[in-house]
């Protein structure tokens, strides 16, 4: 049959004037004479089959109707030619073409945390970057263009592309998306910054099915960027959630009633979950009950897998039979067949874990106070650990709209800030928790530096000094006035800083040498690990005194998303200071706490900097004047910049090295972990 299929493409090829060769195995570490396309280690199919003279000659995952039979809601499976765009993309896997089967085995904390590492696995997006975290390359859309002053983006979506249920994704998705979803306030409160230029609403014109164009009220370069890094994807299946949409569908209450749900926005929160993070759990885990009722178990996606259960203690999922991904050979993207997601919240559990290779891969959540218990079992688990330089750096904020109006007081104070920081010993800490492999430094939003950075910024307030913490302390008036060797607030009362942290944002060895540092100069802390659950709700109800969190982003994240430098300075899973200055920002001043001028000097140049052509001296004097106002006032104190770990067992192949171990590129989406394949 095989031989048959390959003598009709033959004679199709023949027909039309091309080559009828047989493709030859092209992969990053042998390219077998090919030349490389337009961007790297990928190629559109037309691209390719120029380059190879050649026709592809396409083929499955023998597993693929059995998989597909467990996707609920999907209709029986059609043949390849009918799931695959005519425009594949063709990815050159890194060492060789895989094998199809198995079931990738990963390890995240909870159903909402530390899964980011995992869903990255399976991402898409219009664009991403490519693994020198520099390239922004095609996926989703096959192309786009800007115009020249960055006020209209336009991307060219694939012929042919389908969701995970077949049915066609358009251009009509993305605007389904944009207009429906991200600006609708009831599903999403508050629309984010990157579906926004400088507070405007962007609008979006289809003018066919497979283009797209979003026209900006102000230029905004860094929002391609912005599609090629964030887990917010751009589309959403309108044919699917458009039937539960009351602005689309006048019946959309009576049906979603029908089903037992109070009406069409319900039915639309418990797939889409007012949000637009994308491991926000399912209708299978928000309502077990009712999703009998449902016409899918999940949202269908343009993913690689998708779920098919979903519980409080993992999640399943198996290969998209539609994804629109192939390899050199033709063959259909993932190898991989399943994924088996599991939550564990203890950090020492999961250690034990990789160390027994329990677990494929994982970086997320792993410090590197973990590292050497890891590397010395790497050869008997046949595993490996390799340590990666991180983008961001562990940083302490206090809670400067803390509730407690004399906390506020004090955190509010820039000379309380300054000399927590100089009691900071970064030497010791990068020493101690960090084997010395760290950099001491203090925390500038942008990471790495721009040019436009002085270097003293990096340095600023971070000198180990504890006699001159000793004296701002007591400039503030904190005395010890009942000899207990602690400091009371200036008011008399007694003062006790909270430290809550989760090993998922930062080791808890850095928290404790924090502590031990500050309460050296007499403020008294105590120090306790909670769930990152617990830790983001109390950081919500802005019930923390100080925010614990890794930070920092590259200038071209920054350039589409103004979080890190807008109140509360960064989103939900971040870490976050200022909540009342937040609010009162939101509401046009209306409720909160108004915030002093230099945050709305950082509001004001964060968004003229979004909508000025990077490099140019304008953009200089802005950036510049950012990270002064930033550091000047220590909203963040940094404390060491270090490597993290990344691990993967041997029988996981087509696995590169990383560059980073970050989420800001959004971890393993730049090194096509579509193309992993087990072999064992």
């Amino acid at each position: 049959m095989k031989t048959l299929l390959l003598s009709v493409v033959a004679l199709t090829a023949l027909a039309s004037g091309a080559s009828a060769a047989v493709c030859p195995a092209v992969t990053v570490a042998d390219m077998m004479g090919v030349g490389a396309g337009a961007y790297p280690q990928q190629y559109e199919l037309s691209e390719f089959e120029t380059l190879a003279d050649c026709t592809l000659e396409f083929s499955a995952n023998p597993e693929a109707a059995a998989l597909n039979a467990r996707i609920r809601g999907n209709g029986d499976l059609p043949p390849l030619a009918d799931r695959l765009p005519s425009e594949p993309l063709v990815v050159a896997p890194y060492d060789a073409i895989g094998t199809y089967g198995g079931t990738l085995d990963v390890l995240s904390n909870a159903t909402e945390a530390g899964t980011s590492d995992f869903l990255s696995v399976r991402h898409v997006n219009l664009v991403r970057f490519s693994d020198d975290l520099q390239t922004i390359v095609p996926n989703v859309a096959k192309g786009w263009e800007w115009n020249e002053d960055f006020t209209q983006l336009t991307f060219f979506l694939r012929e042919g592309h389908k969701w995970s249920d077949g049915a066609p994704f358009t251009s009509a998705d993305v605007k389904y998306w944009y207009d429906n979803l991200a600006l609708n306030p009831d599903v999403i409160a508050k629309p984010k910054d990157y579906v926004l230029v400088s507070g405007e609403r962007m609008t979006v014109d289809t003018p066919d099915a497979q283009t797209v164009v979003f026209n900006l009220p102000a230029p905004k370069p860094g929002l391609l960027a912005h599609f090629a890094t964030s887990f917010a994807q751009g589309f959403q299946p309108k044919h699917f959630l458009g039937k539960w949409d009351p602005k689309l569908n006048p019946d959309a209450d009576a049906e979603a009633q029908a089903a037992g749900f109070e009406n069409g926005l319900a039915v639309l929160s418990a797939y889409f979950g007012n949000s637009d993070w994308t491991d926000t759990p399912s209708p299978l885990l928000n309502s077990p009950e009712k999703v009998a009722n449902l016409p899918a178990d999940v949202v269908p996606t343009l993913e690689s897998h998708i779920t098919i259960a979903d519980t409080t203690e993992g999640r399943r999922l198996v290969a998209n039979p539609y994804f629109f991904q192939v390899d050199t050979q033709g063959n259909q993207l993932p190898y991989i067949s399943e994924q088996d997601e599991v939550y564990i919240n203890e950090n020492e559990v999961r250690i034990l874990k990789l160390v027994n290779s329990e677990v494929d891969y994982k970086s997320q959540s792993l410090q590197l106070p973990s590292a050497p218990l890891l590397l010395e079992n790497q050869e008997n688990g046949d595993y490996t650990v390799e340590l990666k330089p991180e983008i961001t750096i562990a940083t302490f904020g206090f809670n400067v709209t803390s509730e407690d109006l004399e906390k506020r007081k004090v955190f509010g104070d820039l000379r309380f800030r300054q000399a927590m920081s100089v009691a900071l010993n970064r030497v010791e800490i990068n020493e101690t928790a960090f084997f010395g492999l760290g950099e001491p430094k203090q925390y500038i939003g942008f990471s790495p530096a721009p040019n436009f950075v002085d270097a003293k910024w990096s340095q600023y307030m971070a000198q180990y000094d504890p006699d001159m913490a000793n004296s701002l302390l007591d400039e503030i008036g904190m005395k010890d006035t009942d000899g207990d060797g602690f400091r009371e607030l200036p008011n008399g009362e007694r003062l006790v800083i909270n430290l809550q942290f989760a090993t998922q944002g930062l080791a808890g060895q850095v928290v404790e040498l924090v502590g031990q540092n500050w309460s050296e100069v007499g403020i008294q802390t105590t120090v306790k690990e909670v769930t990152p659950d617990e830790y983001r709700s109390a950081q919500s109800s802005n019930q923390l005194d100080v925010a614990m969190w890794r930070k920092g982003q590259p200038m071209g994240i920054v350039l589409g998303n103004n979080e890190l430098w807008v109140p509360p300075f960064e989103n939900y899973f971040g870490s976050r200071v200022g909540m009342l200055w937040a609010e009162w920002v939101d509401s046009d001043g209306a409720s909160g706490v108004e915030p002093p001028e230099y945050v709305k000097q950082l509001i004001a140049d964060i968004n003229a900097f979004q909508s000025t052509p990077a490099g140019t001296p304008e953009s200089d004097v802005l950036g510049a004047r950012l990270v002064e106002n930033l550091v000047s006032n220590l909203l963040f104190i940094g404390t060491v910049q270090a490597p993290a770990p990344v691990y993967h067992r041997n029988a996981l192949k087509n696995f590169t090295e990383f560059k980073t171990q970050s989420y800001e590129y959004y971890r393993t989406y730049p090194y096509r972990a579509t193309q992993w394949f087990l072999d064992e």
